[in-house]
């Protein structure tokens, strides 16, 4: 949780410590306005370098990457739209697009 200033200090510490080449965030398309904040908060606090965006079989639409990419200005490498493996998928905006249009 963002709100979190124990947890935040601790993945800093993680993060300085074993030097990753990438970092990611991983949001749920879930949780709304909040995930703003919390892309914000984690941009500042540890910096990352693309998102993965996780429940997009959930939302009825998946609206939720407009706004994670309207307001974080990081790329949205992957998707879930399941529970298993499997339904990790590199994300592509045509596919994007025709979930959004399609009904």
């Amino acid at each position: 949780m963002q709100t979190n200033k124990n947890l935040l200090d601790e993945m800093k510490k993680i993060k300085r410590v074993a030097k990753p080449d990438l970092t990611l965030l991983v949001l749920d398309a879930m949780i709304g306005q909040d995930v703003i904040d919390q892309a914000t908060t984690f941009s500042s606090e540890i910096n990352y370098d693309g998102v993965i965006v996780t429940k997009l079989d959930t939302d009825a639409k998946g609206g939720s990457i407009i706004s994670i990419s309207a307001g974080i200005k990081k790329p949205i490498l992957f998707i879930g739209i399941g529970q298993d493996m499997d339904d990790i998928m590199p994300f592509d905006v045509n596919w994007y697009l025709n979930k959004i249009f399609s009904s």
